[in-house]
């Protein structure tokens, strides 16, 4: 299977559970729309997903993940299962000390960190405090479930480890068009939601547990004991944990900013949903395939194949994230009304939500090739690096919203995440030039400039096109309004792949050979 075919399939996967978490936003503004009940399903949302992104996705698969496979590659599958019992154990053990910590200091944690400018609406803070508590099990879960997919994707079985993350969505957007359909009131729907959330991790644990042991590595529970293995895998996370936390903490002070202003933090995650669909389906492909294929290659000293896989994930990821990152800003306003304004969801809703996604996506191209160049470091066991870059990035971000805040509102949080993603790309890449473990080859940055004209060609289209169609946009009609931004995005499309294929950008027979496969 090609580097390509298993972005592919990773990105398929993940593209699903997007395309669903697009309904859930589509449903949470036309059920809350911007006010209270969202404000804090949100906020207490953020928390465990923080620790989450932290822990699980974070410091720990870039450790875990690197040490896995190469137990793995050099002792076989019974040195494999006994590394992943023992950290099995110890993750399990700290997930429960800290969960209970947590859900028993929630009041304050909310006054002092969630969402502190909450406290001058108590209502509000108190539902924060329920919620957040009823969802931060889910933390817990997610670990686990992060630690599993890390096996699986050690193993190469990419496609499920990607899969089972819309159980969530699946599951709030039952509870979403229960409610719709019962006549719920904003609070109820919010606390039910809530559960939802812990009840979508407690599944996505049960069928990773199965389809680890599906692959023959059943992981038995037993007392936690420090071996060498997990000293080395705690060693590792360290850094890799002030790396995620730094990297976290661009997020949370944004939303502890956002606070302030009231709707700002749903503003910021609808517009945020939009733009996670390329970042999530480009970003989480790279960084689940590359990861492991790099470790392997470096432990068998192939570096002819390592350029290659950093080469090949760079054309790949820049293939689709500069036209997503163009469209996005040069269409924000359109796409915005046709996924989220109806219900509660208002005209001016609109407005300020694009202005958020046309910030976000400047640094989309950014947040997706971070992705590329960290594993280039997690992969050699280097976790200091990407650390100290981090804490550089997150004193740019802090900056840059609090600078730009009191002009641009909730705007300069999303501007000042951009600015911080840029410059942490630009000290990876950097880096990784200089000590010569990456160098991108002549027909790479070829293939690069020519994606970089296509977008540009096709960002004019859709800008004269919009203006062209200007009336069918403004329609009350929301089916004329959907029929419009399709016809525009589907012209952009036409015209950016014409491009990118026509110049040899993009492999014409790489592209047919995969979607063969894909059918087979």
């Amino acid at each position: 299977m090609s580097l390509v075919t298993k972005f592919a399939s990773v990105g398929s996967a993940t593209m699903a559970s997007r395309i669903l978490g697009f309904l859930r936003e589509a449903l949470i503004a036309a059920v809350l729309g911007v006010g209270q009940v969202a404000d804090a399903f949100y906020a207490a949302f953020l928390f465990p997903n923080l620790f989450r992104r932290i822990f699980a996705e974070g410091a720990f698969n870039t450790a875990f993940v690197p040490l896995f496979a190469k137990e793995l590659e050099g002792g076989g599958i019974e040195a494999a299962r006994k590394f992943g019992e023992d950290v099995l154990a110890v993750l399990i053990t700290i997930l429960l000390g800290l969960s209970a910590l947590a859900i028993l200091f929630m009041p304050w944690l909310v006054a002092t960190v969630i969402a502190p400018g909450f406290s001058d609406t108590p209502e509000k803070f108190d539902l924060t405090v329920i919620m957040t508590r009823i969802m931060f099990p889910y933390l817990l879960c997610m670990s686990l479930v992060a630690m599993l997919s890390g096996v699986l994707n050690s193993m190469r079985r990419f496609f499920f480890a990607a899969l089972v993350p819309t159980l969530l969505n699946v599951i709030l957007v039952g509870i979403l068009l229960t409610a719709m359909a019962a006549g719920w009131d904003g609070r109820s729907t919010g606390l039910v939601l809530a559960w939802g959330v812990f009840a979508s991790g407690v599944l996505q644990l049960v069928l990773l547990i199965a389809g680890v042991r599906r692959e023959g590595l059943a992981l038995r529970l037993k007392p936690p004991k420090m071996t060498p293995g997990v000293k080395r895998l705690l060693i590792l996370m360290g850094p890799a944990v002030l790396t995620g936390g730094i990297m976290q903490i661009n997020l949370l002070v944004g939303r502890i900013i956002a606070s302030a202003q009231d709707g700002a933090i749903s503003l910021l995650n609808f517009a945020d949903r939009i733009n996670q669909l390329p970042l999530g389906v480009i970003g989480a492909a790279v960084g689940v395939v590359l990861l492991p294929e790099l470790a392997r290659s470096l432990r068998a000293g192939d570096a002819a194949d390592v350029q290659h896989l950093q080469n090949r994930s760079l054309e790949f990821a820049l293939a689709l994230t500069l036209p997503a990152a163009v469209g996005l800003m040069v269409l924000p306003g359109p796409i915005v009304n046709v996924l989220y304004e109806r219900g509660e969801f208002t005209g001016a809703d609109t407005i300020m939500t694009a202005a958020a996604l046309a910030a976000f996506a400047a640094g989309l191209p950014a947040y997706v090739l971070i992705k590329v160049f960290q594993p280039g470091f997690f992969a050699r066991e280097d976790m200091r690096t990407p650390m100290w870059f981090a804490m550089i990035t997150v004193v740019v971000n802090i900056a840059a919203a609090l600078a730009l805040f009191p002009v641009y509102g909730h705007v300069a949080i999303a501007a000042a995440s951009s600015v911080s993603a840029w410059v942490n790309f630009m000290l990876l890449a950097g880096t990784l030039w200089r000590r010569n473990h990456f160098r991108p080859s002549a027909g790479t940055l070829r293939r690069v400039g020519l994606l970089a004209l296509a977008s540009a060609v096709m960002g004019a289209s859709v800008w004269w096109l919009s203006g062209l169609i200007a009336p069918w946009l403004s329609s009350a009609s929301t089916g004329v309004r959907v029929l419009s931004v399709i016809a525009v995005i589907t012209a952009a499309a036409l015209v950016y792949f014409v491009i990118a294929i026509g110049s040899g950008a993009m492999d014409r027979r790489e592209l047919a050979g995969m979607f063969r496969r894909r059918r087979s």
